[in-house]
């Protein structure tokens, strides 16, 4: 009886959603071609981490963000170790380390480390109270001081922090937001639709500091307050610092794999060493990393059918997209939507209905967009900006979204000019 071929053995250090995402696509490809071992730092199976904001605000429960549970793995014969995180990747003997000495053989490694909180060096940042926002205990430690506290200070008005003050304010705790600039979510906002948005939550109850400097978290055995470079003092039982996140590429310094930013990755999610993948939050590519989850599924699927051997895929990079999970926000973004020689711009501005749509082209191309209370044609955008299509023939009907832009075609619209 002839023997079976032996199979490889993949080792993906990080449980998130890009490392099982990667996964989940390399059993679809090549169900058998793996001995697949997962190690994770967090003792749950593969969770939802963009829902975190509805489970902070009472609108979903914990198991119902669960995307692979524990059973999952054991039913594709994956081995999970929880709990236990890797120390080193020998590539010399081909072999992940745990922190007990333990040694994993590897025939390929997918780091997917994903990022952490990045925490301010203040005053008082090490005092309890103090909680960044990334995973799921961190969302039960807000959930369990906001049983006991009445003022909370969320440091940082971008997409994280402005849901973590919106949740917190759901579990009827008093929250202020505390931005370094003067517009919210600047990165996604231009200063019309930043200002709408500040409105808006203000009306359902959140406080603005800003543009406000923190000086230090103030308190001796937990958090009582915290002070600003202008001298103010504001009351805080929990402070949560949303001011960003770095890339975790520790793992990958220590192995002597190139990093800059992230872990430099091809555009088949090969690092330096082509025996070593990495994808998500941890990777840097074409000088890009990316926050969103979906670039991280962009650079999944490259990556599983890289691994499993079918065709060169590759990746070129991903447009990206943001909304707000804020009930009753509508809110998008997309592109490049900053001011820039050659640019040009449609605007739609509806004080009365709080409805704005700023379109920004270049070469009768759409290469940004922001939307404010009425996003139903975000898809619309979206696509055009992506495909890199000419939307010359449609400019004088371009805010009106796409049901005003399907009754013509570019050679009628030539013809009645």
């Amino acid at each position: 009886m002839q023997e079976s071929v032996a199979k490889q053995k993949l080792v993906v250090i990080g449980n998130g959603m890009a490392g099982i995402r990667t996964v989940e696509t390399l059993l679809e490809r090549a169900p058998d071609l793996y001995d697949i071992t997962v190690f994770g730092a967090e003792p749950y199976g593969n969770y939802n981490r963009i829902m975190l904001s509805p489970v902070l605000a009472g609108e979903k429960t914990f198991d119902q963000i669960m995307l692979n549970t524990l059973e999952w793995y054991a039913e594709h014969n994956i081995t999970l170790h929880v709990g236990k995180a890797i120390e080193m990747i020998d590539r010399r003997s081909q072999e992940v380390v745990t922190k007990e000495g333990e040694r994993f053989p590897y025939d390929r490694v997918l780091i997917a480390t994903g990022s952490s909180p990045i925490v301010l060096p203040l005053p008082g940042k090490d005092l309890p109270g103090v909680v960044g926002y990334r995973d799921i205990r961190d969302v039960e430690r807000m959930l369990e001081m906001a049983k006991v506290s009445k003022n909370a200070t969320v440091i940082g008005g971008g997409l994280l922090g402005l849901e973590a003050a919106y949740g917190l304010m759901q579990r009827g705790v008093s929250v202020t937001v505390v931005h370094l600039v003067d517009t919210l979510m600047e990165r996604q906002l231009d200063s019309v639709a930043g200002a709408m948005l500040r409105a808006s939550l203000e009306a359902r109850g959140l406080r603005f500091k800003m543009p406000a400097s923190t000086k230090a978290i103030l308190g001796e055995t937990h958090v009582t307050g915290v002070s600003f470079a202008d001298g103010e003092v504001i009351p805080a039982d929990i402070v949560v610092m949303a001011v960003g996140i770095r890339p975790n590429i520790e793992l990958a310094k220590k192995a002597g794999l190139h990093c800059e930013r992230g872990i430099v990755v091809s555009d088949t999610m090969q690092t330096f060493d082509g025996r070593i993948y990495a994808v998500g939050e941890c990777v840097q590519h074409r000088s890009q990393t990316y926050g969103l989850v979906a670039p991280l599924f962009d650079q999944a699927k490259v990556c599983a059918n890289h691994l499993a051997q079918k065709g060169f895929a590759t990746y070129p990079g991903s447009y990206v997209s943001t909304k707000l999970k804020v009930t009753g926000v509508d809110l998008f973004s997309a592109g490049d939507f900053g001011a820039g020689a050659g640019r040009d711009e449609v605007v739609l501005q509806d004080a009365s209905r709080g409805v704005y749509k700023r379109i920004v082209l270049k070469d009768n191309k759409i290469i940004g967009a922001v939307l404010y209370g009425d996003t139903a044609d975000s898809a619309f955008y979206f696509e055009a900006l992506r495909e890199g299509k000419d939307v010359a023939h449609i400019r004088d009907r371009l805010v009106f979204g796409a049901a005003h832009l399907e009754d013509r075609n570019p050679a009628e619209t030539a013809k009645a000019a």
